[in-house]
């Protein structure tokens, strides 16, 4: 992420485009694709694939055909079908690997469904398109008080203008069902252009608006991730997370992604672990399990009648004294498998000096022995002549 026209200067402050993501290079944008094949020339015969990917504000990618063999490349502003009329948005990839993009987004490209790029945005496009920009933020704040004014349940997140001016989309996210048809007659009466109202989930929201989150990276969702899998309570439970809403929560308020990133390690490392509920049976008493260790395989329990006391086994050992059990040969206790297992870590926890012999305070300044020497001499000088003169 980051480009030439973003970097930082020589005094060390960033230089900022000012274009808010929409940098002529694709380097500063959201969910960019890098197009490894374009140093790759087609075979001889081939004809260059004839769809581009355009991206629009914020993560919204749409592709279209380009009927005239456009030339295009990454950056080009392009004035693109819509309706009504015609939106402007930039280039982000061309070529064959575009192709790949709308096989994995499930957009077929052989009907005649697929909208067209008209032609290279001139430049009255772009000031259209750049003062149509420019109004979204106060056409947001004042539709907002339009919602508040009419008491509806909803939270106007976004707008986006249509690149001519004559249309815009608003982006709002709802518990239940909102009636909104007030709402858009209002707005049509207030900002003279036709309104298209379209409901977003929470997440889908903090990947248009972007953000920093608690890892101190910036969303997943906003940078490179397009799936979104449900995660749910016992992901966290599997890797012994403590269940706190404000932690495992990101910032569009559900539980973060990244939970799911490591769960199937988690799942692997617990194959070969028993049941938590499981109650252990021995001579002295029933043993219940309290906390377990995945990555280090161990497991800590105690008698229920002493649940102060807690003995750390392993696996193998839990497996084996509730096989044992099944066999209906109980072991006497647990602390026989406890004392063994300390043993074992005794030998283990051998400590070897890998720095070597050397003192702690070898950096420190050296004492000068010579002068010592000579103080010492002096002293017993002085007390020689002194017991002389006595």
């Amino acid at each position: 992420m980051g480009c030439s026209s973003c970097a930082t200067g020589k005094d060390g402050l960033p230089r900022g485009c000012k274009n808010n993501g929409t940098c002529g290079n694709d380097g500063c944008n959201k969910l960019t694709v890098f197009d490894w094949l374009s140093n790759m020339a087609l075979p001889a015969g081939e004809e260059r694939f004839d769809c581009v990917e355009v991206r629009f504000k914020n993560s919204r990618k749409e592709y279209f055909r380009n009927p005239e063999n456009l030339t295009l490349s990454i950056g080009d502003v392009v004035a693109t079908e819509a309706a009504p009329g015609h939106d402007v948005g930039i280039v982000t990839l061309t070529g064959e690997l575009v192709k790949v993009q709308m096989k994995k987004k499930k957009v077929d490209w052989g009907g005649e469904v697929l909208p067209k790029v008209y032609r290279k945005a001139s430049q009255k496009d772009i000031n259209i398109w750049h003062e149509a920009r420019d109004k979204e933020p106060e056409v947001q704040k004042k539709s907002r008080e339009l919602a508040l004014a009419l008491g509806l349940q909803m939270k106007l997140s976004d707008v986006e203008f249509q690149g001519d001016g004559s249309k815009a989309t608003f982006y709002y996210t709802a518990e239940d069902r909102v009636d909104f048809r007030q709402l858009i007659k209002d707005m049509a009466r207030e900002f003279g252009i036709r309104i298209e109202m379209r409901q977003i989930g929470y997440r889908q929201e903090a990947a248009r608006l972007g953000g920093i989150g608690s890892c101190g990276r910036e969303l997943c969702c906003s940078t490179w991730l397009t799936d979104f899998r449900s995660v749910n309570t016992a992901s966290a439970r599997y890797q012994q997370l403590s269940l706190n809403p404000q932690k495992l929560a990101g910032q569009c308020g559900k539980l973060k992604c990244c939970l799911n990133y490591e769960l199937d390690a988690y799942l692997d490392a617990l194959k070969d672990f028993p049941d938590q509920d499981v109650r252990i049976k021995t001579q002295k008493g029933l043993a219940a399990c309290q906390k377990i260790d995945i990555f280090k395989g161990l497991m800590w329990f105690c008698y229920l009648d002493e649940p102060a006391a807690w003995h750390k086994l392993t696996v193998q050992q839990v497996n084996e004294i509730i096989e044992l059990s099944k066999k209906r040969k109980p072991v006497a206790s647990l602390e026989e498998y406890a004392a063994e297992l300390l043993e074992d870590d005794n030998k283990d926890a051998s400590y070897e000096n890998v720095v070597g012999q050397d003192s702690l305070t070898r950096f420190d300044k050296p004492k000068n022995v010579r002068a010592k020497k000579k103080n010492k001499r002096r002293r017993n000088n002085s007390n020689r002549k002194r017991s002389k003169n006595g």
